[in-house]
């Protein structure tokens, strides 16, 4: 933790220790702060006997995105997505691939600006479907975001969040309440890894999982970055499969994705193609109904198949939709059976692009 100056948006979920801290409640790392210290996620600190967020209104950026990027195969496919992020983690990922906002230290990196109904006009006019809070967690920008999945809700737009899981129970709750939809991060599936490489653990995101599935109705899935040698292993890989299917069911999906290279692990391999082939091969075999590859060009693996005749119902290949074989309401043309997911009628037609935008150059 960091002591410095800091102007902020006062936050409620924290409480005052009997030595004179206060305590953050926001995550699991619960970190005790002295007046003027920032907590390990750097966006909120202790300023004027209060836990305030600092990074409120200021974004490191957006960009319109395929829904497909985020990454959610079965809601709303082929829709854009306006996606942003702040800076700053409350995790400490050795391996992030997007350490130059979440690692971040300084508030230059925050290059845009705009409040919440600035954002939502601006999903509206680039005809976005959704919005999505990525890049680095919006747990710790958690007012920021509920204010403007508000904003996004008030124009029919849906909101999109894109986490780690490692959050309160109660900040979760006021969170999800306002999402339509989520991608959480399952990095791996043993304590060791979460200690090793996020300094985190395991079981508060797990505990998420299943607040996700049984307590709300949010549409999620869920997504695996497999790094040679530390979590993509036979054994743990069957081990992650078996309890998505017997603690939170068949029909989520699961994505296996391909590390590079980057931030403190620069000395490790890129995933092969192979080890995503044969995660996934893995969750088929154990009953998974929608299991994916990703960061690679692989149709055969990021394709959805119908789980009642086998028909392939939506074609992709890394964001790029071609085949389509579900009615208006997601159900297989050839048999029947329901695809699960969030369907509106026909696809999107968005594709693979990418649209950085500028938002303060429209004011």
């Amino acid at each position: 933790m960091t002591r410095e100056h800091l102007e902020g948006v006062p936050t409620r979920y924290w409480h005052w220790l009997d030595d004179g801290r206060i305590q953050c409640d926001m995550c699991p790392r619960f970190c005790k702060l002295k007046e003027g210290q920032r907590g390990l996620c750097f966006v909120r600190g202790r300023q004027d006997d209060q836990v305030v967020l600092t990074t409120y209104g200021r974004s490191s950026g957006f960009c319109v995105d395929p829904i497909e990027k985020k990454p959610l195969n079965h809601f709303l496919p082929g829709t854009s997505v306006l996606s942003f992020g702040t800076a700053g983690c409350n995790l400490a990922c050795k391996f992030c691939q997007n350490w130059d906002m979440s690692k971040s230290r300084q508030m230059d990196t925050l290059a845009d600006s705009a409040s919440p109904a600035e954002i939502a006009e601006a999903a509206e006019r680039l005809g976005a479907h959704s919005i999505a809070f990525t890049y680095n967690d919006p747990v710790i920008f958690h007012e920021y975001a509920i204010d403007i999945a508000d904003a996004c809700h008030d124009r029919s737009i849906k909101a999109v969040a894109v986490s780690a899981g490692y959050v309160c129970p109660e900040p979760r709750k006021e969170f999800y309440a306002r999402m339509d939809a989520a991608n959480i991060d399952l990095k791996a599936f043993t304590e060791r890894f979460y200690k090793k490489l996020t300094g985190s653990a395991l079981e508060p995101v797990l505990d998420t999982i299943r607040y996700l599935r049984f307590e709300t109705d949010v549409w999620f899935e869920l997504t695996t970055l497999l790094i040679p040698g530390e979590n993509d292993s036979d054994e743990e890989i069957t081990r992650l499969v078996e309890w998505v299917r017997d603690e939170i069911g068949v029909d989520v999906p699961l994505h296996f994705t391909a590390f590079h290279p980057d931030f403190k692990m620069l000395d490790y391999p890129h995933t092969p193609p192979e080890t995503l082939s044969r995660a996934r091969r893995i969750a088929v075999d154990h009953g998974i109904r929608y299991a994916y590859t990703g960061n690679t060009h692989d149709k055969a693996g990021q394709s959805t198949y119908c789980h009642g005749c086998g028909t392939r119902l939506i074609g992709r290949d890394w964001y790029q939709l071609s085949d389509w074989n579900l009615d208006d309401d997601g159900h297989c043309l050839h048999c029947g059976t329901r695809c699960a997911g969030v369907f509106a009628g026909q696809p999107g037609h968005w594709g693979r692009r990418r649209q950085p935008v500028w938002l303060a150059a429209a004011r």
